[in-house]
Protein backbone atom coordinates (compact mmCIF):
# COMPACT_ATOMS: atom_id res chain seq x y z
CA UNK A 1 0.00 0.00 0.00
CA UNK A 2 1.61 3.90 -0.94
CA UNK A 3 1.96 6.10 1.99
CA UNK A 4 -0.55 8.72 2.15
CA UNK A 5 2.55 11.55 1.68
CA UNK A 6 3.12 9.68 -2.11
CA UNK A 7 0.03 9.65 -3.19
CA UNK A 8 -0.34 13.17 -2.33
CA UNK A 9 2.72 14.05 -3.74
CA UNK A 10 1.71 12.24 -7.15
CA UNK A 11 -1.36 14.23 -7.20
CA UNK A 12 0.19 17.36 -6.94
CA UNK A 13 -2.18 18.61 -3.33
CA UNK A 14 1.10 19.45 -1.41
CA UNK A 15 5.01 20.00 -2.30
CA UNK A 16 7.80 18.54 -0.85
CA UNK A 17 8.67 21.04 1.56
CA UNK A 18 5.36 21.39 2.90
CA UNK A 19 5.11 17.37 3.20
CA UNK A 20 8.15 17.68 5.33
CA UNK A 21 7.15 20.55 7.34
CA UNK A 22 3.71 18.63 7.88
CA UNK A 23 5.54 15.85 9.00
CA UNK A 24 7.56 17.36 11.73
CA UNK A 25 3.80 18.91 13.08
CA UNK A 26 2.83 15.31 13.42
CA UNK A 27 5.71 14.50 15.64
CA UNK A 28 5.17 17.38 17.57
CA UNK A 29 1.52 16.84 17.94
CA UNK A 30 1.31 13.11 17.93
CA UNK A 31 -1.74 13.04 15.04
CA UNK A 32 -2.01 10.94 11.93
CA UNK A 33 -0.38 13.05 9.02
CA UNK A 34 -3.73 13.93 6.86
CA UNK A 35 -5.39 15.97 10.30
CA UNK A 36 -2.28 18.04 10.69
CA UNK A 37 -2.70 19.08 7.05
CA UNK A 38 -6.12 19.76 7.45
CA UNK A 39 -5.36 21.85 10.28
CA UNK A 40 -2.61 23.69 9.26
CA UNK A 41 -4.95 24.46 5.67
CA UNK A 42 -2.94 22.58 3.77
CA UNK A 43 -5.79 20.00 2.54
CA UNK A 44 -9.72 20.49 2.47
CA UNK A 45 -11.65 17.53 4.00
CA UNK A 46 -12.64 16.61 0.68
CA UNK A 47 -8.94 15.94 -0.67
CA UNK A 48 -8.02 13.98 2.13
CA UNK A 49 -11.23 11.67 2.21
CA UNK A 50 -10.39 11.26 -1.22
CA UNK A 51 -6.51 10.60 -1.03
CA UNK A 52 -7.45 7.90 1.62
CA UNK A 53 -9.71 6.56 -0.19
CA UNK A 54 -7.33 6.10 -3.35
CA UNK A 55 -4.80 4.27 -0.29
CA UNK A 56 -6.94 1.75 0.41
CA UNK A 57 -8.06 0.86 -3.27
CA UNK A 58 -11.88 2.29 -2.82
CA UNK A 59 -13.76 4.76 -5.16
CA UNK A 60 -14.22 8.37 -3.77
CA UNK A 61 -17.70 9.69 -4.34
CA UNK A 62 -18.56 13.95 -3.74
CA UNK A 63 -22.21 13.64 -3.08
CA UNK A 64 -23.41 17.43 -3.30
CA UNK A 65 -23.14 16.59 -7.34
CA UNK A 66 -23.51 13.16 -7.84
CA UNK A 67 -26.58 11.87 -8.91
CA UNK A 68 -27.89 9.51 -6.24
CA UNK A 69 -30.64 6.78 -7.31
CA UNK A 70 -33.36 7.05 -5.52
CA UNK A 71 -34.24 3.40 -5.51
CA UNK A 72 -31.01 2.48 -4.11
CA UNK A 73 -31.39 4.90 -1.06
CA UNK A 74 -35.22 3.08 -0.64
CA UNK A 75 -32.77 0.07 0.03
CA UNK A 76 -32.30 1.16 3.46
CA UNK A 77 -34.23 2.59 6.22
CA UNK A 78 -33.71 5.72 7.26
CA UNK A 79 -33.02 4.98 10.90
CA UNK A 80 -30.50 2.74 9.83
CA UNK A 81 -28.42 5.29 7.44
CA UNK A 82 -28.43 7.86 10.49
CA UNK A 83 -27.33 5.59 12.80
CA UNK A 84 -24.49 4.24 10.94
CA UNK A 85 -23.85 7.53 8.51
CA UNK A 86 -24.01 6.02 5.66
CA UNK A 87 -26.23 6.12 2.51
CA UNK A 88 -26.64 3.86 -0.60
CA UNK A 89 -26.31 6.17 -3.48
CA UNK A 90 -26.74 3.44 -6.86
CA UNK A 91 -25.95 -0.29 -8.32
CA UNK A 92 -22.83 -2.04 -10.31
CA UNK A 93 -22.59 -4.56 -11.44
CA UNK A 94 -25.84 -6.17 -8.71
CA UNK A 95 -23.97 -4.50 -6.37
CA UNK A 96 -25.50 -1.72 -3.98
CA UNK A 97 -23.10 1.08 -3.65
CA UNK A 98 -22.79 2.20 -0.10
CA UNK A 99 -21.32 5.77 0.77
CA UNK A 100 -19.74 5.87 4.21
CA UNK A 101 -17.62 8.27 6.10
CA UNK A 102 -15.82 4.91 7.77
CA UNK A 103 -15.94 2.05 5.31
CA UNK A 104 -13.90 0.02 7.91
CA UNK A 105 -17.22 -0.27 9.83
CA UNK A 106 -17.80 -4.02 8.98
CA UNK A 107 -20.81 -4.28 10.72
CA UNK A 108 -22.51 -1.42 8.96
CA UNK A 109 -21.43 -3.40 5.68
CA UNK A 110 -23.12 -6.12 7.29
CA UNK A 111 -26.37 -4.63 8.50
CA UNK A 112 -26.35 -3.50 5.12
CA UNK A 113 -26.08 -6.47 3.15
CA UNK A 114 -28.72 -8.27 5.34
CA UNK A 115 -31.25 -5.78 4.97
CA UNK A 116 -31.34 -5.05 1.75
CA UNK A 117 -30.22 -8.59 0.63
CA UNK A 118 -27.45 -7.44 -2.00
CA UNK A 119 -23.85 -7.66 -1.87
CA UNK A 120 -22.70 -3.90 -0.63
CA UNK A 121 -19.72 -2.38 -2.30
CA UNK A 122 -18.56 0.72 -0.18
CA UNK A 123 -17.71 4.33 -1.31
CA UNK A 124 -15.81 6.96 0.37
CA UNK A 125 -17.53 10.12 1.17
CA UNK A 126 -16.71 12.96 3.50
CA UNK A 127 -18.59 12.75 6.80
CA UNK A 128 -20.25 16.35 6.40
CA UNK A 129 -21.76 15.42 2.94
CA UNK A 130 -23.10 12.34 4.18
CA UNK A 131 -25.17 14.47 6.87
CA UNK A 132 -25.98 16.68 4.59
CA UNK A 133 -27.22 13.65 2.03
CA UNK A 134 -29.00 11.51 4.93
CA UNK A 135 -31.07 14.54 5.36
CA UNK A 136 -31.90 15.54 1.97
CA UNK A 137 -32.91 11.94 0.99
CA UNK A 138 -34.01 9.61 4.16
CA UNK A 139 -37.06 11.76 4.72
CA UNK A 140 -39.78 11.41 6.73
CA UNK A 141 -42.57 12.34 3.99
CA UNK A 142 -43.29 8.41 3.05
CA UNK A 143 -43.67 7.47 6.61
CA UNK A 144 -46.06 10.52 7.10
CA UNK A 145 -47.71 8.93 3.97
CA UNK A 146 -48.30 5.87 5.33
CA UNK A 147 -49.62 7.06 8.66
CA UNK A 148 -52.08 9.35 7.16
CA UNK A 149 -53.07 7.18 4.83
CA UNK A 150 -53.66 5.01 7.35
CA UNK A 151 -55.70 7.09 9.78
CA UNK A 152 -57.85 7.69 6.56
CA UNK A 153 -58.38 3.74 6.18
CA UNK A 154 -59.07 3.75 9.62
CA UNK A 155 -61.67 6.22 9.93
CA UNK A 156 -65.12 5.86 11.54
CA UNK A 157 -67.60 7.40 13.09
CA UNK A 158 -67.65 11.16 14.15
CA UNK A 159 -65.15 13.70 12.02
CA UNK A 160 -63.11 15.17 14.76
CA UNK A 161 -61.22 13.25 17.57
CA UNK A 162 -63.18 13.27 20.60
CA UNK A 163 -60.58 15.25 23.50
CA UNK A 164 -61.64 12.44 25.95
CA UNK A 165 -59.58 10.20 23.73
CA UNK A 166 -56.28 12.36 23.72
CA UNK A 167 -54.71 10.18 26.86
CA UNK A 168 -55.09 7.44 24.27
CA UNK A 169 -52.41 9.30 21.90
CA UNK A 170 -49.99 10.05 24.75
CA UNK A 171 -48.10 6.37 24.73
CA UNK A 172 -44.46 7.08 22.49
CA UNK A 173 -45.71 4.81 19.92
CA UNK A 174 -49.08 5.89 19.24
CA UNK A 175 -49.90 6.56 15.40
CA UNK A 176 -50.77 10.45 16.16
CA UNK A 177 -47.80 10.63 18.38
CA UNK A 178 -45.07 9.05 15.51
CA UNK A 179 -47.02 11.67 13.17
CA UNK A 180 -46.72 14.75 15.46
CA UNK A 181 -42.98 13.73 15.92
CA UNK A 182 -42.21 13.07 12.28
CA UNK A 183 -43.81 16.70 11.04
CA UNK A 184 -41.37 18.28 13.62
CA UNK A 185 -38.22 15.87 12.59
CA UNK A 186 -39.07 16.14 8.68
CA UNK A 187 -39.15 20.38 9.43
CA UNK A 188 -36.06 20.88 11.50
CA UNK A 189 -34.22 18.33 8.77
CA UNK A 190 -35.47 21.32 6.19
CA UNK A 191 -34.14 23.99 7.81
CA UNK A 192 -37.95 25.20 8.07
CA UNK A 193 -38.15 28.66 10.38
CA UNK A 194 -42.37 28.04 11.03
CA UNK A 195 -44.70 25.14 11.13
CA UNK A 196 -48.29 25.28 10.44
CA UNK A 197 -51.20 22.92 10.94
CA UNK A 198 -54.25 24.49 9.49
CA UNK A 199 -57.60 22.90 9.51
CA UNK A 200 -59.95 22.93 6.46
CA UNK A 201 -63.17 21.37 5.97
CA UNK A 202 -62.47 18.47 4.44
CA UNK A 203 -58.56 17.59 5.71
CA UNK A 204 -55.59 18.96 7.54
CA UNK A 205 -53.20 21.30 6.03
CA UNK A 206 -49.86 21.26 7.25
CA UNK A 207 -47.16 23.69 5.77
CA UNK A 208 -43.60 24.89 6.58
CA UNK A 209 -41.76 27.94 6.08
CA UNK A 210 -38.19 27.55 4.42
CA UNK A 211 -36.21 30.87 3.28
CA UNK A 212 -39.38 32.43 3.87
CA UNK A 213 -41.62 31.33 1.34
CA UNK A 214 -44.41 28.31 2.21
CA UNK A 215 -44.53 25.06 1.10
CA UNK A 216 -47.53 22.36 1.46
CA UNK A 217 -45.61 19.27 2.55
CA UNK A 218 -49.09 17.08 3.99
CA UNK A 219 -52.25 16.91 3.64
CA UNK A 220 -54.23 14.58 6.23
CA UNK A 221 -57.21 13.18 7.03
CA UNK A 222 -60.16 15.44 9.33
CA UNK A 223 -60.52 12.70 11.56
CA UNK A 224 -57.17 12.99 13.01
CA UNK A 225 -57.11 16.91 13.51
CA UNK A 226 -58.22 16.73 16.94
CA UNK A 227 -55.61 14.18 18.07
CA UNK A 228 -52.73 16.55 16.28
CA UNK A 229 -53.86 19.77 17.68
CA UNK A 230 -54.01 18.00 21.20
CA UNK A 231 -51.01 16.29 21.02
CA UNK A 232 -49.61 19.55 20.29
CA UNK A 233 -50.93 21.27 23.18
CA UNK A 234 -50.39 18.86 25.56
CA UNK A 235 -46.10 19.02 24.47
CA UNK A 236 -46.74 22.35 24.97
CA UNK A 237 -48.35 23.02 27.94
CA UNK A 238 -51.24 24.82 26.81
CA UNK A 239 -54.77 23.94 28.55
CA UNK A 240 -56.27 21.18 25.71
CA UNK A 241 -60.11 22.19 26.97
CA UNK A 242 -60.46 25.82 25.80
CA UNK A 243 -60.51 25.75 21.87
CA UNK A 244 -62.74 29.50 21.71
CA UNK A 245 -59.15 31.72 22.37
CA UNK A 246 -55.76 32.28 21.23
CA UNK A 247 -53.61 30.61 23.46
CA UNK A 248 -49.24 30.79 23.53
CA UNK A 249 -46.95 27.67 24.69
CA UNK A 250 -43.86 26.02 24.29
CA UNK A 251 -41.93 23.16 23.64
CA UNK A 252 -38.32 21.60 23.50
CA UNK A 253 -37.16 18.93 21.39
CA UNK A 254 -33.71 16.69 20.74
CA UNK A 255 -32.28 16.76 17.65
CA UNK A 256 -29.10 15.34 16.26
CA UNK A 257 -28.00 15.74 19.87
CA UNK A 258 -28.88 19.89 19.77
CA UNK A 259 -31.88 21.01 22.14
CA UNK A 260 -34.67 22.86 19.89
CA UNK A 261 -37.24 24.80 21.40
CA UNK A 262 -40.44 26.01 19.74
CA UNK A 263 -42.75 28.32 20.25
CA UNK A 264 -46.08 27.51 19.71
CA UNK A 265 -49.35 29.58 18.83
CA UNK A 266 -52.76 28.53 18.67
CA UNK A 267 -55.39 30.64 16.84
CA UNK A 268 -59.44 29.58 16.28
CA UNK A 269 -60.45 29.59 12.85
CA UNK A 270 -63.99 28.19 11.47
CA UNK A 271 -62.86 24.99 11.25
CA UNK A 272 -60.87 24.68 14.03
CA UNK A 273 -57.79 25.34 15.86
CA UNK A 274 -54.87 26.24 13.35
CA UNK A 275 -51.64 26.02 15.59
CA UNK A 276 -48.30 27.68 14.03
CA UNK A 277 -44.72 26.46 15.76
CA UNK A 278 -41.96 28.93 15.68
CA UNK A 279 -38.43 26.73 15.09
CA UNK A 280 -35.79 28.94 17.38
CA UNK A 281 -32.61 27.37 17.05
CA UNK A 282 -30.51 28.81 19.88
CA UNK A 283 -27.26 28.40 17.52
CA UNK A 284 -28.90 31.72 15.76
CA UNK A 285 -28.41 33.58 19.22
CA UNK A 286 -24.69 33.03 19.31
CA UNK A 287 -24.32 34.76 15.80
CA UNK A 288 -21.78 37.28 14.79
CA UNK A 289 -22.55 40.34 13.42
CA UNK A 290 -20.50 40.12 10.97
CA UNK A 291 -22.53 36.87 10.05
CA UNK A 292 -25.44 39.48 9.24
CA UNK A 293 -24.54 40.43 5.92
CA UNK A 294 -24.11 44.19 6.58
CA UNK A 295 -21.95 46.35 3.69
CA UNK A 296 -18.75 47.57 5.25
CA UNK A 297 -20.19 51.01 5.36
CA UNK A 298 -23.67 50.32 7.07
CA UNK A 299 -21.67 47.77 9.69
CA UNK A 300 -19.55 51.15 10.30
CA UNK A 301 -22.57 53.13 11.38
CA UNK A 302 -23.86 50.06 13.63
CA UNK A 303 -20.64 49.55 15.03
CA UNK A 304 -20.04 53.18 15.63
CA UNK A 305 -24.08 53.49 17.62
CA UNK A 306 -24.20 50.33 19.73
CA UNK A 307 -20.45 50.86 20.94
CA UNK A 308 -21.81 54.39 22.66
CA UNK A 309 -22.64 53.80 26.14
CA UNK A 310 -26.00 55.16 25.91
CA UNK A 311 -28.55 56.68 23.49
CA UNK A 312 -31.54 54.29 21.75
CA UNK A 313 -30.55 51.86 18.82
CA UNK A 314 -34.35 50.89 16.96
CA UNK A 315 -34.48 47.82 14.16
CA UNK A 316 -37.04 47.69 12.16
CA UNK A 317 -39.44 45.32 9.73
CA UNK A 318 -42.78 43.55 9.17
CA UNK A 319 -42.82 39.96 11.33
CA UNK A 320 -40.35 37.71 10.39
CA UNK A 321 -37.91 40.11 9.00
CA UNK A 322 -34.88 38.71 10.98
CA UNK A 323 -35.08 41.61 13.90
CA UNK A 324 -34.84 39.67 17.00
CA UNK A 325 -31.82 37.69 15.44
CA UNK A 326 -29.85 41.21 14.53
CA UNK A 327 -30.82 42.47 18.07
CA UNK A 328 -29.05 38.90 19.85
CA UNK A 329 -26.28 39.44 17.53
CA UNK A 330 -25.53 43.07 18.97
CA UNK A 331 -25.95 41.73 22.81
CA UNK A 332 -23.30 39.33 21.98
CA UNK A 333 -21.14 42.10 20.32
CA UNK A 334 -21.49 44.49 24.03
CA UNK A 335 -22.46 41.63 26.69
CA UNK A 336 -18.97 41.70 28.78
CA UNK A 337 -18.85 40.49 32.46
CA UNK A 338 -18.55 44.36 33.64
CA UNK A 339 -21.96 45.27 32.38
CA UNK A 340 -25.02 44.40 33.35
CA UNK A 341 -27.60 43.43 30.71
CA UNK A 342 -31.06 43.16 31.00
CA UNK A 343 -33.97 42.43 28.53
CA UNK A 344 -37.70 42.63 28.88
CA UNK A 345 -39.32 40.18 26.03
CA UNK A 346 -42.93 38.79 24.70
CA UNK A 347 -41.57 36.02 25.00
CA UNK A 348 -38.28 35.16 25.44
CA UNK A 349 -37.44 33.15 22.10
CA UNK A 350 -33.67 32.31 22.79
CA UNK A 351 -32.45 31.73 26.46
CA UNK A 352 -28.59 33.98 26.66
CA UNK A 353 -25.84 32.93 29.29
CA UNK A 354 -24.59 35.65 31.05
CA UNK A 355 -27.82 37.87 30.68
CA UNK A 356 -30.56 38.57 32.48
CA UNK A 357 -33.85 37.64 30.80
CA UNK A 358 -37.43 38.89 31.85
CA UNK A 359 -40.78 37.64 30.52
CA UNK A 360 -43.74 39.27 29.86
CA UNK A 361 -47.12 38.45 31.51
CA UNK A 362 -49.62 40.23 31.53
CA UNK A 363 -51.94 38.44 33.53
CA UNK A 364 -49.94 39.17 36.54
CA UNK A 365 -49.40 42.54 35.70
CA UNK A 366 -45.90 42.22 34.54
CA UNK A 367 -45.99 44.71 31.20
CA UNK A 368 -43.18 45.56 29.29
CA UNK A 369 -43.99 49.76 30.53
CA UNK A 370 -43.89 48.03 34.50
CA UNK A 371 -41.05 45.32 33.90
CA UNK A 372 -39.37 48.51 32.60
CA UNK A 373 -39.14 50.78 35.85
CA UNK A 374 -38.55 47.65 37.87
CA UNK A 375 -35.14 46.94 35.42
CA UNK A 376 -34.40 50.90 35.59
CA UNK A 377 -33.92 49.91 39.15
CA UNK A 378 -31.86 47.21 38.69
CA UNK A 379 -28.74 49.38 37.53
CA UNK A 380 -28.83 47.77 34.11
CA UNK A 381 -25.50 49.65 31.76
CA UNK A 382 -27.82 47.86 28.37
CA UNK A 383 -31.89 47.48 28.34
CA UNK A 384 -33.53 45.24 25.39
CA UNK A 385 -36.99 45.68 24.83
CA UNK A 386 -38.59 43.60 22.82
CA UNK A 387 -41.04 45.89 20.83
CA UNK A 388 -42.00 48.87 21.84
CA UNK A 389 -46.27 49.14 21.41
CA UNK A 390 -47.34 51.61 23.37
CA UNK A 391 -47.06 55.34 24.40
CA UNK A 392 -45.67 54.20 27.96
CA UNK A 393 -43.17 52.34 27.23
CA UNK A 394 -41.95 54.20 24.53
CA UNK A 395 -41.66 57.18 26.91
CA UNK A 396 -39.69 55.16 29.50
CA UNK A 397 -37.16 53.63 26.95
CA UNK A 398 -36.96 57.43 25.72
CA UNK A 399 -36.03 58.58 29.04
CA UNK A 400 -33.65 55.94 29.77
CA UNK A 401 -31.76 56.10 26.53
CA UNK A 402 -31.30 59.94 27.81
CA UNK A 403 -30.50 58.81 31.38
CA UNK A 404 -27.22 57.11 30.48
CA UNK A 405 -28.45 53.67 29.49
CA UNK A 406 -28.15 52.07 25.86
CA UNK A 407 -31.61 50.81 24.54
CA UNK A 408 -32.04 48.31 21.85
CA UNK A 409 -35.62 47.66 20.75
CA UNK A 410 -38.20 46.84 18.18
CA UNK A 411 -40.39 49.28 16.16
CA UNK A 412 -43.05 48.11 13.43
CA UNK A 413 -42.12 50.59 10.51
CA UNK A 414 -41.82 50.35 6.59
CA UNK A 415 -38.29 52.15 6.82
CA UNK A 416 -35.57 53.68 8.84
CA UNK A 417 -37.16 57.36 8.36
CA UNK A 418 -40.70 56.60 9.45
CA UNK A 419 -39.01 55.41 12.97
CA UNK A 420 -39.17 59.24 14.04
CA UNK A 421 -42.39 60.35 13.04
CA UNK A 422 -43.93 56.51 14.40
CA UNK A 423 -42.52 57.51 17.71
CA UNK A 424 -43.77 61.12 17.47
CA UNK A 425 -47.39 59.79 16.53
CA UNK A 426 -47.08 57.90 19.78
CA UNK A 427 -46.83 60.99 21.61
CA UNK A 428 -43.20 60.94 22.54
CA UNK A 429 -42.08 64.88 22.40
CA UNK A 430 -40.00 65.31 19.38
CA UNK A 431 -37.22 67.00 20.72
CA UNK A 432 -36.57 63.88 23.32
CA UNK A 433 -37.02 61.66 19.74
CA UNK A 434 -34.23 63.74 18.04
CA UNK A 435 -32.16 63.62 21.54
CA UNK A 436 -32.34 59.99 22.73
CA UNK A 437 -32.50 57.98 19.28
CA UNK A 438 -29.02 57.36 18.10
CA UNK A 439 -29.71 55.00 15.21
CA UNK A 440 -32.31 52.91 13.28
CA UNK A 441 -31.99 49.84 10.97
CA UNK A 442 -34.52 48.98 9.32
CA UNK A 443 -34.48 45.57 7.25
CA UNK A 444 -35.87 42.79 5.56
CA UNK A 445 -34.93 38.93 4.41
CA UNK A 446 -33.78 37.46 0.82
CA UNK A 447 -33.45 33.99 -0.19
CA UNK A 448 -29.65 33.43 -1.20
CA UNK A 449 -28.43 32.04 -4.12
CA UNK A 450 -27.47 28.28 -4.15
CA UNK A 451 -23.73 28.63 -4.35
CA UNK A 452 -23.24 25.45 -6.15
CA UNK A 453 -25.83 26.06 -8.81
CA UNK A 454 -26.19 29.49 -9.49
CA UNK A 455 -25.51 30.42 -12.55
CA UNK A 456 -24.51 33.98 -14.64
CA UNK A 457 -26.49 35.40 -17.20
CA UNK A 458 -26.42 39.34 -19.17
CA UNK A 459 -29.84 40.70 -18.21
CA UNK A 460 -31.75 42.41 -21.18
CA UNK A 461 -32.36 46.29 -20.86
CA UNK A 462 -35.93 45.84 -20.50
CA UNK A 463 -35.35 43.39 -17.77
CA UNK A 464 -32.94 46.76 -15.97
CA UNK A 465 -35.32 48.79 -16.61
CA UNK A 466 -38.14 47.51 -15.36
CA UNK A 467 -36.65 46.51 -12.02
CA UNK A 468 -35.31 50.10 -12.05
CA UNK A 469 -32.32 48.25 -11.70
CA UNK A 470 -29.43 51.58 -11.03
CA UNK A 471 -28.18 51.14 -14.26
CA UNK A 472 -28.03 53.49 -17.43
CA UNK A 473 -28.48 52.65 -21.38
CA UNK A 474 -25.14 53.16 -22.76
CA UNK A 475 -22.78 51.52 -19.96
CA UNK A 476 -21.46 47.92 -19.26
CA UNK A 477 -24.05 45.76 -19.41
CA UNK A 478 -23.46 43.78 -15.42
CA UNK A 479 -23.54 40.11 -15.22
CA UNK A 480 -26.35 39.00 -12.76
CA UNK A 481 -26.74 35.79 -11.12
CA UNK A 482 -30.35 33.68 -11.15
CA UNK A 483 -31.86 30.23 -9.59
CA UNK A 484 -31.28 26.82 -11.59
CA UNK A 485 -31.76 24.51 -8.45
CA UNK A 486 -29.49 21.31 -7.54
CA UNK A 487 -30.40 18.36 -5.22
CA UNK A 488 -28.43 20.54 -2.61
CA UNK A 489 -31.27 23.63 -2.64
CA UNK A 490 -34.14 20.96 -3.42
CA UNK A 491 -34.34 21.81 -6.73
CA UNK A 492 -35.35 25.67 -5.36
CA UNK A 493 -32.05 27.35 -6.46
CA UNK A 494 -31.83 29.27 -3.25
CA UNK A 495 -30.31 28.18 -0.22
CA UNK A 496 -30.34 30.14 3.40
CA UNK A 497 -31.43 33.40 3.70
CA UNK A 498 -29.34 37.25 4.07
CA UNK A 499 -30.45 40.24 5.71
CA UNK A 500 -31.43 43.62 3.73
CA UNK A 501 -30.26 46.73 5.56
CA UNK A 502 -30.80 50.23 5.73
CA UNK A 503 -29.18 51.93 8.38
CA UNK A 504 -30.27 55.67 9.04
CA UNK A 505 -27.56 57.63 11.56
CA UNK A 506 -29.67 60.15 13.17
CA UNK A 507 -27.65 63.20 13.33
CA UNK A 508 -28.11 66.79 13.85
CA UNK A 509 -30.25 67.68 10.84
CA UNK A 510 -32.61 64.65 11.41
CA UNK A 511 -33.21 66.04 14.74
CA UNK A 512 -34.07 69.91 13.70
CA UNK A 513 -36.59 67.63 11.17
CA UNK A 514 -37.98 65.66 13.94
CA UNK A 515 -38.38 69.03 15.76
CA UNK A 516 -39.96 70.88 13.13
CA UNK A 517 -42.84 67.83 12.25
CA UNK A 518 -41.36 67.01 9.50
CA UNK A 519 -42.49 64.05 7.13
CA UNK A 520 -41.17 60.51 6.63
CA UNK A 521 -40.85 61.29 3.31
CA UNK A 522 -38.55 64.91 3.97
CA UNK A 523 -36.31 63.08 6.77
CA UNK A 524 -35.56 59.84 4.44
CA UNK A 525 -34.44 62.67 1.86
CA UNK A 526 -32.57 64.18 4.30
CA UNK A 527 -30.83 60.82 5.53
CA UNK A 528 -30.06 59.50 1.66
CA UNK A 529 -28.37 62.83 1.08
CA UNK A 530 -26.41 62.40 4.53
CA UNK A 531 -25.37 58.77 2.61
CA UNK A 532 -28.34 56.33 3.82
CA UNK A 533 -28.01 53.07 1.89
CA UNK A 534 -32.11 52.60 1.10
CA UNK A 535 -33.07 48.94 1.45
CA UNK A 536 -33.02 48.65 -2.29
CA UNK A 537 -30.02 50.19 -3.21
CA UNK A 538 -28.28 47.39 -0.27
CA UNK A 539 -30.13 44.37 -2.21
CA UNK A 540 -28.79 45.72 -5.94
CA UNK A 541 -25.58 45.76 -4.20
CA UNK A 542 -25.96 42.45 -3.18
CA UNK A 543 -27.39 41.05 -6.40
CA UNK A 544 -24.23 42.52 -8.32
CA UNK A 545 -22.23 40.53 -5.49
CA UNK A 546 -23.89 37.40 -6.82
CA UNK A 547 -25.27 36.43 -3.40
CA UNK A 548 -29.10 36.61 -4.58
CA UNK A 549 -31.49 37.52 -7.60
CA UNK A 550 -33.47 40.87 -9.09
CA UNK A 551 -36.57 38.62 -8.70
CA UNK A 552 -35.95 38.23 -4.69
CA UNK A 553 -35.28 41.71 -4.50
CA UNK A 554 -38.71 42.73 -6.18
CA UNK A 555 -40.33 40.50 -4.09
CA UNK A 556 -39.04 41.54 -0.57
CA UNK A 557 -38.50 45.56 -1.23
CA UNK A 558 -41.26 47.60 -2.35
Amino acid sequence: MKQLGDILLEEGLVTEGQLMAALDEQVSRGESLGRVLVEIGMLSEAQLVQALARQVGMDFVELTDYPVDRTAVAALPGPVCRRYTVLPVGFADGALLLAMANPGNVVAVDDARAISGLPVRPVVATHDDLLAAIDRFCRADEEIDELANAFEEEASGPQDTDLSQVGDFVEDDAPIVRFVNLLVTQAIQDRASDIHVEPGEHDMLVRYRIDGVLHEVQRAPKQIQGGVISRLKIMSDIDIAERRKPQDGRMSVTHNGRKIDLRVATLPTVWGEKVVMRILDNSTASLDLRELSFLDDNFEIYHESYTKPYGMILVTGPTGSGKSTTLYATLNAVSRPEINVITVEDPVEYRLPGINQVQVNPKAGLTFASALRSILRSDPDVVLIGEIRDHETAQIAIEAALTGHLVLSTLHTNDAPSAVTRLIEMGIEPFLVGSALDCVVAQRLARRLCNKCKEAYQPSEVELIAARFPWNPGEEMPTLYRPAGCSACSRTGYKGRMALHEVMRVTESIERLAVSHASAAEINGTARNEGMVSLRDDGWTKVILGDTSVEEILRVVA
